[in-house]
């Protein structure tokens, strides 16, 4: 009996991560999220009582698996190519991860109270580009502070794009690929002092 509803539980969790991400907190309804889950409202309600109950489930799940995945993420001992593969991995985790995307939707829904996402990976990407700024990988000029400001809003672009659909252009890597090479560009220099150059594959790694 216990087994049962631990999966009926999980089928409401993953059928509601779908809803909220796609009709953000005010177009969710228990009656999708019960056919989705092909339950019944008694038992959804049973597991969680009301739509707000389900949306705290649902965003702190979310924020569980965002963390899990950052913390698998390997190093890579350059922190040019350990940003490369943070900023793409949260892209690519805010399309194809449902609690992830719901997650952000709810956040952008209902702000009040409640942790951004950002808190999870923000100070990864404070810490990586205070290593390339302390390896004199980046452009003179270029501030960490100012890296952590471009890349913060490029990472949340990237996330953005590929959480509105499933479909997006975003998920081509050459598109993705050209935007970093840019970004490279204007911060970075080589490990023998030189500018990035346009194609930056081979600096910071793909």
């Amino acid at each position: 009996m216990q087994e049962r509803a631990a999966r009926t539980r999980q089928a409401v969790l993953e059928a509601a991560a779908d809803e909220f991400a796609d009709r953000g907190y005010e177009g969710a309804s228990f009656q999708r999220v019960g056919r989705r889950a092909e339950t019944s409202i008694g038992a959804l309600t049973f597991h969680f009582g009301t739509k707000t109950v389900l949306a705290e489930e649902v965003r702190t799940a979310g924020h569980a698996r965002l963390r899990c995945y950052l913390a698998e993420l390997a190093s890579a001992g350059d922190p040019l190519r350990e940003l490369r593969t943070l900023i793409g991995a949260l892209a690519r985790l805010a399309h194809e991860d449902p609690f992830v995307r719901a997650a952000r939707r709810l956040e952008a829904d209902r702000p009040e109270g409640v942790p951004p996402l950002a808190e999870a990976w923000l100070p990864m990407l404070r810490d990586l580009l205070d290593r390339a700024h302390g390896a004199h990988r980046l452009r003179p000029g270029v501030s960490p502070e100012d890296a952590v400001a471009l890349l913060a809003h490029l990472t949340e672009g990237a996330m953005a794009a590929h959480g509105r659909t499933r479909d997006s252009a975003w998920d081509s890597v050459s598109v993705w690929d050209s935007v970093w090479d840019v970004v490279l560009h204007g911060l970075t220099v080589d490990l023998a002092g030189r500018a990035v150059p346009g194609a930056a594959h081979g600096s910071a790694g793909s």
